[in-house]
């Protein structure tokens, strides 16, 4: 077997390990799943008659608030998986889990790859639990199956990025109080984004910051697709946002994680 084979071999031994964590300690996964959702339904149903008279329906005219914010809430699940992947990476780091697996024949790289792809996994079912909801509360999409591929593409993609992020923020932190707070920029961006009102409503400043930050793109590549909005250039930002963030992290976590396994 050959070491390409060993190291598939051990990061699913790992996969296997982390979702056997996340079903006995079933909090986390819980608040990734839960958190989403109470947002979805919080701004749909108490905000919901004010922000839309607001905006005028969706952008494709005359529909429901509910047809606007889903794509950014959908991503916003998509960034709830970020604190269980830098929690759960400190914990190991933390409690000598590490020191152990060093002293065993298996490979180095699958200690991350297991935590990074279990929390997408765990990510995805949140996505798809809020597209549940959303459905069941008034959203309706005219997506096409492939424009369907496309969204969840473009959703797996943008939380493999955030979990190799937040396994840096886990790497670097001291304690997993410290862990759970390093990723709470990533879920306070949509916010500052298009996902719940359009760039154009807010002040100049803030306009600017909303326009140009990463999640706007990604959330109006998500409309595009689910709502057949214009898509621009967005679709092609929100490409290389992902993928930057996804090397950014990927660089980030590997190199401090080979610095810890040296000292």
């Amino acid at each position: 077997m050959g070491t390409q084979a060993y190291a598939l071999r051990d990061s699913l031994t790992m996969l296997r390990r982390n979702l056997k964590h996340a079903q006995r300690y079933p909090a986390m996964t819980i608040s990734v799943v839960a958190m989403p959702v109470l947002i979805l339904l919080l701004f749909n149903n108490v905000f919901g008659n004010a922000l839309g008279s607001g905006i005028g329906g969706t952008p494709t005219g005359g529909g429901h608030y509910i047809d606007y914010i889903a794509p950014g809430i959908i991503l916003m699940a998509a960034t709830s998986g970020a604190v269980a992947t830098a929690v759960s990476v400190c914990v190991d780091m933390t409690e000598g889990i590490v020191n152990r697996f060093r002293t065993m024949a298996i490979s180095r790289a699958s200690f991350l790859s297991g935590h990074v792809i279990g929390t997408t996994i765990q990510t995805l079912v949140s996505v798809a639990f809020v597209i549940g909801v959303a459905l069941a509360i008034g959203f309706r999409p005219d997506a096409t199956p492939v424009e369907w591929l496309a969204a969840a593409g473009l959703l797996a993609l943008l939380a493999l990025a955030l979990s190799w992020l937040s396994a840096g923020m886990g790497l670097t932190a001291k304690a997993p109080e410290t862990a759970s707070n390093l990723p709470m920029p990533l879920q306070f961006l949509p916010f500052l984004g298009s996902a719940i009102v359009p760039p154009e409503s807010m002040p100049t400043g803030l306009r600017w910051f909303a326009e140009y930050q990463p999640f706007t793109p990604i959330i109006e590549t998500l409309r595009g697709l689910l709502l057949g909005t214009e898509i621009g250039t967005s679709g092609y930002a929100a490409l290389a946002w992902c993928v930057g963030l996804a090397l950014v992290g990927y660089l980030w976590a590997r190199t401090v994680f080979i610095r810890a396994a040296a000292r």
